[in-house]
């Protein structure tokens, strides 16, 4: 029986803030396989982890990710209602690929382009990666599939997926063709025709998002997906390492 690797949405996310350091840490403390997170670019270019284009949601400020230096969003708690975790700041991808680095996890970076087309945040990405020599470990994602092949260009060997809600056609012949290394589809995209054969014989990987109920982790596993990315990562080691 296929047994799928298991990728911390955001982090350990249904336990801690989500995308933030204690949620990236307690993935690793779960013995989640991975991480999957989201990047974009501050007022002042810094890599900054968050999943939002704005930071109302995920904290006690206002204001878009683009208009707001690195200190000015530093200022902020981001514990998003999660008060446990009272006095949380918003991580840049350096602080983050220093807090992992030692645990071996993969890291699959979500590019945030889809609404705001960041300037150089393909290049400072791939920058950081290589700098931390992370390569073998880092996987670059994206709804934008212009980023994924932007990414691609900027490092032919980097691993890259592109991601996608809704049954666009023949996405496994569209992974092949853009010589793409995965597909990250949503779960209910699993159920059409030849979906994972026509995967398996392009020697394409997929990476499912968001899988929480117990039944979606059993269908995910069921149907011989690459990884299950999940917000409960420790509920789905236990479930799937049971079965």
């Amino acid at each position: 029986m296929n047994k799928p690797l298991i990728w911390a949405h955001r982090g350990a996310s249904g336990y801690a803030p989500e995308n933030t350091l204690p949620a990236f840490a307690l993935a690793a403390e779960m013995k989640a396989d991975g991480v999957e997170l989201d990047v974009q670019l501050t007022k002042d270019g810094e890599v900054i982890v968050c999943h939002d284009e704005r930071i109302d949601r995920t904290s006690n400020g206002h204001g878009s990710i683009g208009s707001l230096t690195l200190a000015e969003l530093k200022k902020f708690d981001f514990c998003n209602r999660m008060y446990a975790y009272e006095g949380t700041r918003i991580p840049t991808m350096r602080e983050v690929f220093e807090l992992l680095e030692p645990t071996g996890l993969t890291i699959n970076i979500e590019l945030k382009t889809g609404i705001v087309f960041y300037k150089d945040l393909e290049e400072k990405t791939v920058r950081l990666t290589h700098e931390f020599n992370m390569q073998d470990r880092v996987i670059y994602s994206s709804f934008n599939h212009y980023s994924i092949l932007k990414i691609k260009e900027i490092d032919p060997d980097a691993l890259t997926g592109f991601l996608y809600s809704d049954g666009t056609y023949d996405m496994p012949g569209y992974a092949a063709a853009h010589h793409v290394t995965a597909l990250h589809p949503s779960v209910y995209n699993l159920q059409y025709p030849h979906y994972m054969e026509d995967c398996v014989a392009h020697g394409i990987d997929v990476n499912v998002w968001t899988a929480n109920s117990k039944a979606d982790l059993l269908y995910c596993r069921d149907k011989g997906v690459h990884a299950i990315i999940t917000n409960y990562p420790a509920k789905a080691i236990e479930l799937l390492g049971k079965e």
